[in-house]
């Protein structure tokens, strides 16, 4: 049972106030956007900043539903994923962890590079240009989630992958959010 206690311990040492740890589906979701909500309710966050870390964590959580469904279809042993919400006195933080193909890993971390080199101008630009010449994939998607989250959060995204065997790796990205008076 000590382990309720040092998991209670480590998420306060971090800040966290919502942790998510499994399967991701669409109910899911709308569980975790209404505890979270809730939260920032019950915390009188602006609605400024409330928007922002909703539009992030929808776009975090999206994200990880679409790979994690991809990952599923094709077999993998352990497609389960994590979400977390972190909150100091300075901004919220969104994180979230996914298996990935190491064979998908630099076509994500070019695209992360690339998102982050730009300021909030190139980010509008590059944005408008994924609109124009991008036809909607069979997942759903344009490519804008991370580019939506880096203009939204207003700063650069973390991220990292740690290799788990030959064919996966598990995905980290973190947004910070900077909380406005």
């Amino acid at each position: 049972m000590k382990y309720i206690y040092d998991l209670h311990q480590s998420m306060r040492s971090q800040s966290l106030i919502l942790l998510y740890e499994g399967d991701f589906t669409q109910e899911t979701i709308k569980s975790v956007l209404a505890m979270a909500e809730r939260n920032m309710d019950s915390s009188a966050e602006s609605s400024g900043t409330k928007r922002k870390v909703f539009n992030v964590m929808v776009e975090c959580l999206q994200n990880i539903v679409k790979h994690s469904d991809e990952l599923v279809k094709e077999g993998a042993e352990d497609s389960s994923a994590i979400f977390m919400i972190g909150k100091t006195d300075s901004e919220y933080s969104v994180m979230s962890g996914n298996p990935i193909k190491n064979v998908n890993i630099p076509i994500v971390q070019g695209k992360l590079d690339k998102v982050n080199a730009l300021d909030k101008d190139g980010l509008k630009t590059l944005y408008k240009d994924i609109i124009r010449t991008t036809k909607i994939s069979e997942k759903g998607g344009a490519g804008l989630g991370f580019v939506d989250m880096a203009r939204k959060s207003g700063n650069p995204l973390g991220y990292e992958f740690h290799k788990t065997d030959d064919e996966y790796s598990f995905f980290c990205l973190k947004a910070k959010i900077d909380r406005t008076e």
